[in-house]
């Protein structure tokens, strides 16, 4: 494996990981719900919370997921930032997966890919976190 190490102490793996767990965010956020690109995911909003605002709550959970790419790749507290993602995205996997099967893109399998994402999550931000500062701490001697 390539161990090559920027200068946040990141080696190659955690770095393509990181810029595709925060990708998959932004490209939700904006493309899909702030630009309205996807408009299946103001639908899945206007079924759980209301018909009457869902676009603008649509907007707001676009842009927060729009910071929660900036955050994955500020690199600041990264525990606690794949903890908030793993939370947010199981919660929301489960309130549609059953309140709204019909709107999502593969139905029930859904779920699946969910659990797919929440395992690249943790990998990134426990497994190679943890490998990094290990790392970090030994090139000092």
């Amino acid at each position: 494996m390539i161990n090559v190490i920027n200068r946040n102490n990141q080696v190659l793996p955690q770095r393509i990981l990181t810029w595709f767990i925060a990708l998959v965010w932004l490209a939700n956020g904006l493309f899909c719900k702030v630009l309205g690109l996807v408009p299946r995911h103001e639908q899945i909003v206007a079924r759980i919370l209301t018909p009457t605002h869902s676009h603008y709550f649509t907007v707001f959970i676009g842009i927060s997921e729009i910071v929660m790419a900036i955050w994955i790749l500020s690199s600041f507290k990264t525990k606690l930032n794949a903890v908030v993602q793993i939370v947010i995205v199981a919660t929301m996997n489960t309130i549609e997966f059953i309140l709204v099967p019909d709107l999502l893109l593969w139905g029930k399998f859904n779920s699946l890919f969910a659990c797919i994402f929440i395992i690249v999550v943790f990998i990134n931000g426990f497994y190679f976190n943890k490998k990094t500062t290990q790392q970090a701490s030994c090139s000092h001697f």
